[in-house]
């Protein structure tokens, strides 16, 4: 007769080890959101014109010299001394304001388009949604960015995938509830579907509107400085995104200068805090409107980047604001 094995007896509560539940066992109740500076960096962007309190940059060196500035998205030549020099003085500008700058710092060789880290990402109260370029030119653009975003403590609730492109620029918030994202040359229907679904876990919803033929980027046609405006190109942003912004009590103060605005990009800016912003220098008349308009105005040469075919909005990736 074979003896058997003896069945152990089972474990009370008390007498489970804290791994699987016992004593010592610390349940994790916070949500995600919630643990937001705490557990996560204390990084969060939930409008477009709070105080601005840290930025994510590249700083350019050796790959914005292209020998055929057309096949790298570019539209001239740039002085590669010159650029990296306007750049350092975007970073002070930023510094010089109080706010946190973080540079990328991609393994070499970078991308000629990596500066534009506005692309690459968009921050949301409860992590990033890293971007997937359009271009054939700027794919894994991204990469480094998240790998910062990861280093600095940054959860990334998405990176789009699948068919889809998206590219930061194409999205802004209109208030807390609301996000406001093109649908065009950078961004497509797929990708815009993505991140309407990333934010619909957060309780935000998305207003979609389509890009004209010739535009680049929602940034290139309203940029929100305040908590009641906005400054938008007539003639090229979609009616929804104007009334998208009426109906949520902005005033709409339309481009004064077109010349300006397609070759200084004078609607090319970052809005510091209410009411104020960092813009392209060089743009008299749109500068003048700013002020006229309340709006207090620094300004930073990047004469040499808009060569590369980007300002100061292009370049600044939005980290954090209040």
């Amino acid at each position: 007769m074979t003896e058997s094995t003896p069945v152990p007896e089972p474990l009370a509560a008390g007498d489970l080890p804290s791994a699987y539940g016992g004593p010592g066992w610390s349940p994790r109740r916070a949500s995600h959101r919630d643990e937001i500076g705490g557990v996560w960096a204390p990084y969060r962007v939930r409008s477009e014109w709070a105080p601005l309190e840290a930025v994510l940059l590249h700083r350019p060196g050796p790959e914005l010299a292209a020998t055929d500035p057309g096949a790298v998205d570019q539209l001239a030549p740039v002085d590669v001394p010159l650029a990296t020099a306007q750049h350092d003085a975007l970073a002070a500008a930023y510094r010089d304001v109080g706010v946190e700058v973080h540079l990328v710092d991609p393994p070499p060789p970078a991308t000629p388009n990596q500066m534009f880290v506005a692309d690459l990402m968009f921050m949301t109260p409860a992590g990033a949604i890293v971007a997937r370029p359009a271009s054939t030119v700027r794919a894994g653009e991204a990469r480094p960015v998240a790998r910062r975003l990861a280093d600095l403590g940054v959860p990334i609730l998405r990176t789009v995938a699948g068919t889809g492109t998206f590219e930061g620029a194409d999205a802004m918030w209109l208030d807390e509830a609301t996000v406001l994202v093109g649908v065009g040359l950078r961004t497509n229907v797929e990708g815009a579907a993505q991140v309407e679904a990333t934010l619909a876990e957060l309780g935000v919803a998305v207003v979609r509107v389509d890009l004209p033929v010739g535009t680049m980027h929602l940034m290139g046609m309203v940029r929100i400085v305040g908590p009641d405006l906005a400054v938008v190109w007539p003639h090229r942003l979609a009616w929804r995104a104007v009334e998208a912004l009426r109906s949520r009590g902005y005033r709409i103060l339309t481009v004064p200068d077109p010349t300006e605005a397609v070759d200084g990009h004078a609607l090319n800016v970052v809005t510091l805090g209410p009411g104020e912003i960092l813009m392209p220098a060089g743009n008299p008349v749109t500068q003048g409107a700013y002020e006229a308009a309340g709006i207090t105005v620094r300004t930073v040469d990047v004469s040499e980047l808009i060569n590369a075919a980007g300002a100061v909005g292009c370049l600044t990736g939005i980290l954090s604001r209040a």
